[in-house]
């Protein structure tokens, strides 16, 4: 559990998965035991009726940490709390963006290894026709010859599997074996951030070993 030292200052604590028959009035004495008590409020819709979560602001940042460490997942009712700082709807929409972000990122990199770039593929070859090639190594989740705005095939395509493995063992087999007369270039596909980075990556290089070629040439006279 996070504890009160690595959280941010709060006064203002937010309460869930309260009893429908919760009152302000037990919430202040539950929550009073931790400090001076500034409100303490249980929501109700247009009938009276609890929602079943409230709010308690306590004078003191220091008791209302106290009382999410001490109440948090704490039985009351038969009914597990939860109890922690409340946050500005600016700020719970920013946590939950960033947990979608990280979310995403952790799925891209599972799958990550999972997806091949197919080239030098024949004209006559369509999707159908691509999954075909690769459907004896696993499971084919998507499938996809590129073709121009006229629909001509750019002799390249995408081939993604269910597994980093799958595809690993069709890029062993698949990768220079004769298709429709030509041999197929297959590798693992890269993102665009990662295919950027190792763009920059060997443009560095190569301008590192012009520079050293420059330096060597330096050195020689020309005689006239």
């Amino acid at each position: 559990r996070e504890s009160t030292a690595d959280r941010a200052k709060f006064n203002n604590v937010f309460v869930k998965n309260l009893s429908e028959s919760t009152t302000d009035d037990e919430l202040k004495k539950i929550f009073g035991e931790f400090g001076t008590i500034t409100s303490a409020v249980v929501m109700r819709d247009g009938d009276g009726k609890s929602k079943c979560f409230g709010f308690v602001n306590f004078e003191s940042t220091d008791d209302a940490a106290r009382a999410v460490d001490a109440l948090n997942g704490k039985k009351i009712d038969d009914k597990e709390w939860y109890v922690g700082k409340a946050q500005k709807k600016s700020e719970r929409e920013h946590e939950l963006k960033v947990k979608f972000e990280q979310s995403m990122k952790e799925a891209a990199d599972k799958y990550q290894g999972a997806n091949l770039y197919v080239k030098n593929l024949d004209d006559s070859i369509v999707d159908d026709k691509l999954k075909e090639l690769f459907s004896s190594f696993g499971t084919i989740t998507s499938c996809k010859v590129m073709r121009d705005p006229n629909g001509i095939s750019r002799g390249s395509g995408f081939v993604a599997f269910s597994t980093p493995e799958e595809a690993s063992r069709a890029l062993l087999e698949m990768n220079g074996k004769m298709v429709v007369s030509k041999p197929l270039y297959v590798t693992l596909a890269q993102r665009k951030e990662d295919r950027r980075a190792r763009l920059q990556i060997i443009e560095l290089v190569q301008t590192c070993e012009l520079v050293q070629i420059s330096k060597a040439f330096d050195d020689f006279v020309v005689d006239n």
